[in-house]
């Protein structure tokens, strides 16, 4: 047992040791900006364009290397976690509704209703799936699957079966996926765009076409 303990341990260094070696030291970059436009990226600071130079160039390139015009513009975002009191704030998602649509695709959304009247308002305004109670099991068999569920307050109590589940999707005012305002609902998540935290604190999520 002892001997078994030591050559673990042995070899734990060796390996250690071996991994120092191959770090490789990273090159500082350099202050000044390349003469050339081609040069070795990590010698010199990533170059930061304004928005409106960026999209410029992008739109350049597209001519140049002849891409279809309606590629989508991606973004990457990152943000400051750290809070003053708190260590740091917790990875989340969301749905935005953009001011101007770059697509005609549009999500499923399942809306929880007991209410025909409401019912009624949520098939008009493009719901997928309207229902009450008697979804909750094909939901859970997955025979029902949607990319969005919203619910009106009055059938909440109901819904517990579905929470763990739905996990981030259970209807939530916090989330704007609860409440009265069944057209308002509809269009935010038929229509928005959904984004989340990655690695902490990046989010990637595409904005426009070229």
């Amino acid at each position: 047992y002892v001997c078994l303990r030591t050559a673990k341990k042995d070899s734990k260094k060796t390996k250690q040791e071996e991994k120092k070696k191959k770090q490789v030291t990273r090159r500082r970059p350099l202050m000044s900006k390349p003469v050339d436009d081609v040069y070795l990226t990590w010698y010199y600071e990533r170059p930061s364009y304004e928005v409106e130079e960026a999209v410029g160039m992008l739109k350049k390139f597209q001519e140049l290397d002849f891409t279809h015009p309606k590629q989508y513009v991606y973004i990457n975002v990152f943000l400051d976690m750290a809070l003053q009191k708190k260590k740091k704030v917790d990875p989340f998602a969301s749905t935005v509704l953009l001011p101007y649509r770059f697509t005609d695709e549009t999500n499923k959304v399942l809306v929880f209703t007991e209410n025909e009247e409401e019912a009624e308002i949520a098939r008009e305004n493009g719901a997928a799936v309207v229902g009450g109670v008697e979804l909750i099991k094909w939901i859970l068999e997955d025979e029902i699957q949607v990319d969005f569920y919203v619910a009106v307050p009055a059938i909440m109590p109901k819904l517990i079966p579905l929470r763990n589940k739905l996990r981030r999707k259970y209807p939530s005012s916090k989330r704007n996926s609860l409440g009265h305002d069944i057209p308002k609902m509809l269009q935010l998540f038929r229509e928005g765009l959904e984004y989340m935290v990655e690695d902490e604190r990046v989010i990637k999520t595409r904005i426009a076409r070229v």
